[in-house]
């Protein structure tokens, strides 16, 4: 996905140097021209293209929050969980 939208830039950079030295072209021209051609389009769609990325990333931070609040909460009667290993009661 990199290559295209390095191609994408490529391309609306040298439209835009074309615009700034043709005789009729201006740099301000040059500069919209990247920027509404090149930037502004490269960057939502790679925005849109992240969406499920960010969204996997968000529900694997929930998850992990969830598992590591309810390892440390009372179970549903209200005690605290119990040791793994029973303790070992020693005779007198």
């Amino acid at each position: 996905m990199y290559l295209v939208v390095i191609a994408w830039l490529y391309v609306a950079l040298m439209m835009a140097v074309a615009e700034a030295t043709s005789p009729i072209g201006t740099v301000v021209g040059a500069f919209f021209t990247f920027v509404l051609y090149g930037a502004g389009p490269v960057a939502l769609v790679v925005y849109v293209m992240d969406t499920p990325r960010r969204r996997r990333a968000i529900k694997a931070r929930e998850a992990a929050e969830r598992s590591a609040a309810a390892s440390s909460e009372p179970d549903a009667r209200g005690e605290a969980p119990a040791d793994p290993v029973a303790p070992v009661r020693e005779e007198p």
